[in-house]
C-alpha cells in the first residue's frame, strides 16, 4: 500500500523529539526569552542526541548515517513545537558541517567535519542575512574580490546565529571573480573568527526569539586564501543550499503554528461566555478549524520540497513555495491565536504573545536551519 506518511523510523524519531521539546524546550522557552540567554548545558544535552553528528561519515569520526532531508524537517517541526528559538540554536552547527560536507574538498572534510563529531557541542554559524530592507541572497552586498592566492571579503552581515560563540563563519559572497549573475556568483567562504578586518558586535536585541544569540558582521577587507572557498574551484551550489534553509524555516514555522494551534483549541473550550464555551462561536470555530488546515498544507509543501532536497532533484521553486507560504500562514495563525485568547493573548502568563513575536521573526529569516 502507498503511504505518504512518516516510515516507521521516521515515526521512532519523530514521537522522540516531540517529548524531548515537551518535556525540556518548553519549560525552558520563556525564562529564556526574558533573560535573552540559552539555558545552562541546553546546547551540550541537545547535541548529545546525534543529531547532527550521527549524519556526517564515518571517515571523520560521525555516525555515517545516510543524511534525509524528510528526517530532519521532521525533526525540526518537533523541536520548534516546543520552541523555535531553542531549536535554532541547538541545530545551528547543522547548517555549517551539512554543508562542508556537501560541497567541501577533501582537505576541507578533513579540517573542519571532526569538529562537528565529538562529544562536546561545537559551535560554528552560518552568515547569509545581510542588514537591507531589500535584501536578496540572490544581489548579496557582500563580495569577495580574488587577489594574490586568495580573496578579500568586504560587507556586513546581520543575525549570525551564535556569533557570539562560533569559531567559524560559513559567509556567502558575491564572487566578483565570476562573470556570472544569480546563483552562479555565489560562493561561500570559511572565516576564523580571529581574523584579520573581522568584527563581530555585541548580541542583537531582536522583537522575537530573544533566547537565541545573533550577532552582526562587519569584514574589512578580511583576506582569506583560496583554500577557504568552500568546494575549492568547483565552488557551492547556492540553489540546494539556500533551499536546504528555506526548507528549514518552513519545518520550524510548521512546528510553531502547531503549538499555537494546540494551545488555543483547549483555551476556546474551556474559556466560557454568554453561556457557552467560545469554541462555538462561529468566528472562532472557522479559525481553530483554519489553523488545522493550514498547518497540514503547511506541513505537504515542506515535505515536498525535503523530497525534492533528498532525491538529489532541483528543489529551488518547492522550496520557495514551501517558505512563502509558511511565512504568511504562520503569521496568520499566530495572529489567530492570539485572538482566541482576546486580551489573554497579550498576558505572558500565556506563551502565545512570544510565539507571535517568534512567528514574525522567522516569517523574514533565511539562513539560519538546514535540512
Amino acid at each position: 500500500m502507498i503511504s505518504f506518511g512518516p516510515t516507521e523510523e521516521q515515526q521512532v524519531v519523530r514521537d522522540a523529539m516531540r517529548e524531548f521539546a515537551e518535556q525540556v524546550f518548553r519549560p525552558a522557552a520563556r525564562e529564556a526569552d526574558e533573560t535573552s540567554s540559552l539555558p545552562d548545558g541546553l546546547l551540550d544535552q541537545v547535541w548529545e542526541l546525534g543529531l547532527t553528528n550521527t549524519q556526517l561519515p564515518e571517515a571523520f569520526g560521525g555516525g555515517g548515517e545516510v543524511r534525509s532531508p524528510i528526517t530532519n524537517t521532521l525533526i525540526l517541526e518537533e523541536l520548534a513545537f516546543g520552541d523555535p528559538a531553542l531549536a535554532i540554536a541547538t541545530t545551528h552547527p547543522s547548517a555549517f558541517a551539512f554543508a562542508v560536507n556537501d560541497y567541501g574538498t577533501d582537505e576541507q572534510k578533513e579540517a573542519y567535519l571532526p569538529r562537528f563529531c565529538g562529544d562536546k557541542f561545537a559551535a560554528a554559524s552560518l552568515a547569509l542575512i545581510e542588514p537591507s530592507p531589500t535584501f536578496d541572497p540572490l544581489t548579496l552586498q557582500t563580495t569577495a574580490e580574488p587577489k594574490d592566492g586568495g580573496f578579500v571579503l568586504s560587507g556586513r552581515k546581520r543575525f549570525v546565529v551564535l556569533g557570539d560563540r562560533a569559531e567559524h563563519f560559513l559567509v556567502l559572497a558575491r564572487n566578483a571573480q565570476s562573470a556570472e549573475g544569480g546563483f552562479g556568483a555565489i560562493d561561500a567562504f570559511i572565516v576564523p573568527r580571529d581574523a584579520s578586518g573581522l568584527g563581530v558586535s555585541e548580541l542583537e536585541k531582536n522583537l522575537g526569539m530573544k533566547g537565541l544569540p545573533t550577532v552582526g558582521l562587519e569584514l574589512e577587507q578580511v583576506e582569506v586564501p583560496d583554500e577557504s572557498r568552500l568546494g575549492g574551484k568547483a565552488g557551492i551550489d547556492a540553489r540546494r543550499l539556500l533551499a536546504s534553509s528555506r526548507t528549514a524555516n518552513a519545518a520550524l514555522l510548521t512546528g510553531l503554528s502547531r503549538a499555537v494551534r494546540e494551545y488555543a483549541v483547549p483555551y476556546a473550550k474551556d474559556r466560557h461566555a454568554f453561556g457557552e464555551a467560545i469554541a462555538q462561536k462561529q468566528a472562532i470555530a472557522f479559525m481553530l478549524s483554519n489553523m488545522q488546515i493550514e498547518t497540514h498544507s503547511m506541513r505537504w509543501l515542506t515535505w515536498k520540497a525535503a523530497a525534492l532536497l533528498e532525491a538529489l532533484e532541483e528543489p529551488t521553486r518547492a522550496s520557495i513555495f514551501a517558505q512563502d507560504y509558511a511565512a504568511e500562514q504562520g503569521m496568520k495563525i499566530a495572529d489567530d491565536g492570539l485572538q482566541v485568547l482576546g486580551g489573554h493573548g497579550f498576558i505572558r502568563e500565556h506563551p502565545v504573545e512570544m510565539w507571535y513575536r517568534a512567528a514574525r521573526t522567522l516569517s523574514v529569516l533565511e539562513g539560519i536551519a538546514a535540512v
